[in-house]
């Protein structure tokens, strides 16, 4: 079993991550959303130049918003300042193409931009298609020494559905999933597991890893419902979120609770300007921050029935379950001004 930290990227994070380094922690994951976050490269820069173990992996980058020659030589600069230690981690778009009124990319689309990233990577010639006219590209001088394509970089790819699982085992990639449910998690990894074997890949090469935000309680009401509503509510925010999105049609049903938020998000919702860009404000602090309208909406109650979150033989039995179906890898967000929640998680992990 592998641990990671996951963060909305920021010049800062790379002291996390120096951290999770030193708390023996594997890997870690800088979101790609470029309209809420300063630039994942350049935050993963820093933390390659102070960094000599943990692995840096974009979580995950979107393909429409950069050209694949721009990413291949990211990719590239990155490894030749910590060799060996990057993952491409590659999704569809939903805060990095939400955040701009866009709906999620086709899959055939990511699969060829994957491709030719992986080629250039590779050293090959590949034809790239750009401004109506096929071309070929390479990278034109690897060898005077100025990036590094010796050194491979993983792929992994983030596939909530179905058809995206079965890109992912068609490319051999390590899968990334977030959720903070163990009923729907042990489900999309049983999903996940069944589309591997299908493509006649040897189970134990899978790499499953599983994003969560949530909180380490201790027993005191009032500190933990303080802690649920910093440190995990806005993962359940993103929910509400989801559900808002003119992109993404409403739910058929939903838990009597649940339902009565909505209907409070939707009425504030319906007052966000302008009215034709309402993802604006409605994805504005998305996985980072409550905004002020919501923290009346949200209990820790519900936080806590929604994200990772219990004392510490809860989220042991809760990780040990997980674990043992399958998941090798857990990804905790660590939410900016609370970065010493990470001690709470290292000891989580050092007992599983």
């Amino acid at each position: 079993m592998e641990f990671s930290v996951a963060v909305a990227s920021q010049i800062d994070s790379w002291k996390v991550v120096k951290r999770a380094e030193e708390l023996g922690f594997t890997s870690s994951w800088f979101y790609d959303t470029q309209l809420l976050n300063p630039d994942v490269f350049i935050c993963m820069a820093l933390a390659a130049a102070n960094t000599n173990t943990i692995r840096l992996g974009t979580g995950v980058l979107i393909p429409s918003n950069r050209i694949e020659p721009v990413t291949a030589n990211a990719f590239a600069t990155l490894n030749k300042i910590a060799p060996g230690r990057i993952d491409f981690g590659v999704g569809t778009g939903f805060t990095g193409r939400r955040t701009m009124g866009l709906s999620a990319i086709h899959l055939e689309e990511m699969k060829t931009y994957i491709q030719r990233v992986q080629g250039l990577l590779l050293g090959e010639t590949i034809s790239w298609d750009f401004e109506d006219k096929e071309r070929k590209i390479r990278f034109l001088n690897p060898d005077f020494g100025l990036i590094n394509i010796e050194d491979p970089v993983p792929l992994h790819v983030s596939a909530m559905g179905p058809r995206a699982r079965e890109l992912t085992a068609e490319l051999e990639a390590g899968w990334l999933n977030f959720s903070g449910d163990n009923e729907a998690a042990l489900r999309d990894l049983d999903h996940m597991q069944s589309t591997w074997a299908g493509a006649a890949h040897n189970p134990d090469d899978l790499k499953s890893t599983l994003f969560f935000l949530g909180a380490v309680l201790s027993g005191d009401a009032e500190a933990d419902a303080s802690k649920l509503m910093v440190q995990a509510a806005p993962s359940t925010a993103v929910i509400f979120h989801n559900m808002l999105d003119s992109i993404q049609p409403m739910p058929l049903a939903l838990p009597q609770g649940m339902a009565d938020v909505l209907e409070a998000y939707r009425a504030i919702h319906a007052e966000y300007s302008p009215a034709d860009a309402r993802y604006l404000d409605n994805h504005r602090g998305h996985l980072m921050f409550l905004k002020e309208e919501e923290k009346a909406l949200l209990t820790p109650e519900m936080v806590k029935a929604t994200t990772m979150s219990g004392t510490r033989d809860e989220l042991l039995d809760r990780l040990g379950e997980l674990g043992e179906a399958g998941y090798t890898q857990f990804a905790v967000q660590v939410v900016s001004g609370v970065e010493d929640a990470l001690e709470d998680w290292s000891e989580i992990f050092a007992r599983l």
